[in-house]
């Protein structure tokens, strides 16, 4: 009776995931297609011809230099998030001094605030720094933004690390800022690849604020610079197809690589013992 119980789970998440897929195989066939196959066709057809070219065509037309910098932003601020985050819940949770509390408690306000209720002040200050259509603008406001998040999916899991690692560490000789670099940061990796995984889903996908503080085409992103290829191509609907895979497969990658360590991560932090 068991047996058949886990059968019909693993038929029922089976059919979940097939339903979960879907849309990607759809879209991914979609893109190997051209615009009679598209109107004309099933929509459930395979193409009659690959049209690999489609996805040469948005390349050469500038989603490569949209993706880069997709890439190279969402990297940079997450290295940041990440440091800037484990420094800040080190020396809260581990480290003894009065303010502590305050610091975690404005660190937390910062949950509160809605993202993009502060667009205008934060234009006014990049814009009087010269940080207007520099992509380091986008840099350090996706760094600000996560921190709090960031900050407080560490904190169940620094709250669990027993203070006897970090006695002997001391009594071996170990320096305070040694200690975390080669001791306590190595054993949050599982944690951290929760908060890398939410940080880039945030980062890759976010519109508003490169739409705001970038103009140049050089400095776009995917999600600003799809939307220039989008109104250029309107009828080229396999290009368009073609652009949306290319969009989405960082954070597919991303996922497939660092599930494991997302579960892992959510586990060690839920716990406190």
């Amino acid at each position: 009776m068991k047996r058949i119980g886990f059968l019909f789970l693993y038929l029922c998440l089976g059919i979940v995931a097939l339903f979960q897929i879907f849309p990607i195989v759809w879209l991914f066939l979609f893109s190997l297609k051209d615009n009679r196959e598209i109107f004309s066709g099933s929509p459930f057809a395979l193409p009659s011809e690959f049209r690999w070219e489609n996805y040469l065509k948005v390349w050469d037309s500038g989603i490569g230099t949209y993706f880069w910098n997709s890439l190279w932003i969402t990297a940079v601020a997450i290295l940041l998030t990440l440091f800037l985050a484990s420094m800040a819940t080190f020396s809260i949770t581990r480290m003894q001094w009065k303010l502590s509390k305050l610091v975690l408690g404005l660190f937390m306000v910062g949950l509160m605030i809605p993202i993009h209720s502060a667009i205008i002040p934060l234009f006014s200050m990049f814009l009087n720094v010269n940080l207007i259509d520099n992509p380091w603008s986008i840099v350090i406001t996706y760094t600000t933004y996560n921190l709090p998040i960031t900050i407080m999916i560490l904190l169940g899991f620094y709250y669990t690390l027993p203070r006897e690692i970090e006695e002997a560490a001391i009594i071996d000789g170990c320096s305070v800022h040694r200690m975390f670099f080669r001791i306590i940061l190595p054993m949050t990796a599982p944690v951290l690849s929760t908060t890398v995984i939410i940080n880039m889903i945030y980062n890759w996908n976010e519109f508003v604020f490169v739409n705001t503080f970038i103009s140049s085409d050089m400095y776009k992103t995917l999600t600003v610079g799809i939307q220039n290829f989008i109104g250029q191509y309107m009828t080229d609907w396999g290009a368009i197809g073609a652009t949306l895979i290319i969009s989405v497969l960082p954070i597919l990658l991303a996922f497939v690589f660092f599930s494991n360590k997302v579960v892992e991560g959510i586990s060690a932090s839920a716990v406190k013992g």
